[in-house]
């Protein structure tokens, strides 16, 4: 069995504790997750099994969306709820004047990514630097903050919902919301709603997950259109041969062989069909 399962990671666990939990329950040898969550974070995780694997990477450059929550006047080394205090403030924002400096987040921005996060320095992820009090910055990244909706504002803690492109740290984002307020603040709530196509809907607790409910590989791609080939062709694509094309936009497409068979991914560049992934 190929293809995706929706788990929901639940807060103060890793999400490499929901794979083997997804493992063990279902008696899988190739298990993994497309995105982290944070352990205090909750919400919907994506699990690629078996061959599905292979097709992680499309799912992590997807957009996500997330309900999160910032609560002012602390800030942390972390720059969320587990980590250390390093800063009080007795300045309360405004309501007004949160939704001004949140709205200054939307379009595309370079963003300083966390202290404490998984992105790597010599072979190292950042945050064991950090654990060890070494705090090593990484060049600003691009990102793109697409939507910001379902506004509240209570007891010195906002919530919204974001929709954003892939490489977002929210935790980043409250950091700087405060920053900028002059209260300082830290991310205090986190959930994962949507990844690409998924949606936290479907999702189901690992001790619920089974493999009936599997999507798959092909489901998943349903947003790319489809490229039948014939009986020549399929030989061709299929041992890494391009094809020419026409009248094809570039992009990637769900190819199927002469019977109607589902065979993977391919991409069209230049006018010329070229395998991506293969089931």
């Amino acid at each position: 069995m190929d293809g995706f399962l929706l788990a929901y990671k639940e807060k103060g666990i890793t999400s490499n504790k929901v794979v083997q939990q997804a493992k063990k329950l279902l008696s899988l040898k190739k298990v993994g997750h497309l995105g982290t969550l944070d352990p205090m974070a909750e919400g919907l995780l994506v699990l690629a099994i078996n061959r599905a694997t292979r097709f992680s990477s499309f799912f992590l450059e997807s957009d996500k969306s997330y309900e999160a929550e910032i609560c002012f006047g602390i800030k942390t080394d972390t720059d969320d709820a587990m980590g250390r205090v390093v800063e009080e403030s007795s300045l309360i924002p405004k309501e007004s004047d949160i939704k001004k400096e949140l709205n200054k987040f939307l379009g595309e921005s370079l963003q300083n990514p966390p202290f404490f996060s998984a992105l790597k320095h010599k072979g190292k992820p950042l945050y064991k630097y950090a654990r060890d009090g070494e705090f090593i910055s990484k060049p600003s990244r691009r990102v793109n903050i697409y939507s910001i909706n379902n506004f509240n504002y209570f007891n010195n803690r906002c919530s919204f919902l974001i929709h954003c492109s892939k490489g977002t740290y929210i935790r980043s984002i409250a950091r700087d919301l405060g920053d900028n307020l002059g209260s300082g603040g830290h991310l205090s709530a986190l959930k994962r709603v949507t990844q690409g196509e998924f949606n936290i809907e479907q999702s189901k607790l690992p001790s619920e997950l089974e493999m009936k409910k599997i999507i798959s590989i092909e489901s998943a791609f349903q947003f790319f259109k489809e490229i039948k080939l014939n009986e020549e062709e399929t030989k061709v694509f299929s041992n890494g041969g391009k094809l020419a094309v026409e009248n094809q936009q570039s992009n990637f497409f769900r190819i199927y062989d002469f019977s109607n068979k589902f065979l993977g991914l391919g991409v069209i560049a230049d006018s010329q069909l070229a395998l991506k992934r293969l089931v």
